[in-house]
């Protein structure tokens, strides 16, 4: 009888630790208005800070994120808005070594996208990003954007330590004043 309890009681840890694993994959499925699927609050900013004079709206409803705004970038500096999903309480860094990269359900209806896996080892927000290519039509589309696909913009190309992110960001961005729009149902990691 013993050993049966303590055969249970090993498949009851090793199911907890699988569970608690599969849903580390997900950071943000929106049923939450005010805190991503890790249980962090969702940050946002822009360019006001930097002379810029971006407007943003964003509305966390029925599991989506949607954002909106016109782009009024900094002279001589590219003009965004950002959306912040933190991964861990205090901004720390995770090993997300176990995974490939990034996957999204998301529509973009206007303007430019990108997404960046936010390392702690980058101190000059130059952060590796990839574009998010937007496709015709209203649905929502399945992206997947491999980590080792993922660049600095102006800094010296290094490769992205999965071992050291500690948030994602999704940023709208333009060279000039435009409008963008786009709705996610869905972050995670794969």
């Amino acid at each position: 009888m013993n050993s049966l309890k303590s055969l249970i009681a090993g498949l009851s840890l090793i199911a907890t630790a699988f569970s608690a694993n599969a849903a580390q994959s997900l950071v943000d499925d929106f049923s939450d208005s005010e805190a991503n699927s890790l249980g962090f609050p969702r940050l946002f900013a822009d360019d006001t800070a930097a002379g810029g004079k971006t407007t943003t709206d964003y509305q966390v409803s029925e599991g989506t994120l949607s954002a909106k705004g016109n782009i009024q970038p900094p002279r001589g500096q590219p003009g965004w808005a950002s959306a912040v999903f933190l991964l861990e309480a205090s901004g720390q860094a995770q090993d997300l070594s176990q995974y490939q990269g990034i996957h999204l359900k998301i529509r973009i209806k206007k303007g430019n996208l990108s997404i960046s896996a936010n390392s702690s080892e980058v101190t000059n927000f130059d952060y590796h990003a990839a574009p998010i290519a937007r496709k015709a039509g209203d649905a929502f589309q399945e992206v997947k954007i491999p980590f080792d696909s993922m660049r600095r913009a102006w800094s010296e190309q290094t490769k992205l330590n999965t071992k050291t992110i500690a948030s994602l960001s999704l940023v709208a961005y333009d060279m000039q004043p435009g409008a963008f729009d786009f709705e996610v149902e869905e972050i995670r990691f794969y």
